[in-house]
């Protein structure tokens, strides 16, 4: 029997193998009870290029020190975004790492989107 986050890893491992076809950086997202982060992981899987997340001093005090709400993960897909742009990536892979499309990953998706990125 699965514990819950083994279940939410073999979730992730079969969006991975898709996104890897795509051959298009990827905007992964982890979630904590107290956080969320945010990494920009180049095609190849090689390097970290941008990252974000409400343990940032910056975001902190964006959100005025709660991490765990979904005002804080729209500040962090914000955050994501513009520094996506900074390193040059326009269009990502929406790697939501087994977590549902609902709640704070949803926030951070569409304000990464709002501010700019394109999945």
């Amino acid at each position: 029997m699965l514990n819950k986050k083994q279940q939410r890893l073999r979730r992730a491992r079969q969006t991975r193998v898709r996104i890897a076809l795509q051959r298009k950086a990827r905007l992964t997202v982890f979630r904590s009870n107290l956080h969320i982060y945010a990494s920009l992981i180049s095609a190849d899987n090689a390097k970290v290029l941008a990252t974000a997340s409400t343990a940032e001093k910056a975001v902190r005090e964006a959100v005025g020190g709660k991490g765990g709400n979904v005002a804080a993960a729209q500040a962090v897909g914000k955050a994501i975004a513009e520094k996506a742009k900074a390193a040059g990536v326009e269009a990502v892979a929406f790697d939501r790492a087994g977590y549902a499309f609902h709640g704070r990953v949803k926030a951070l998706a569409e304000a990464a989107r709002e501010a700019g990125l394109k999945f």
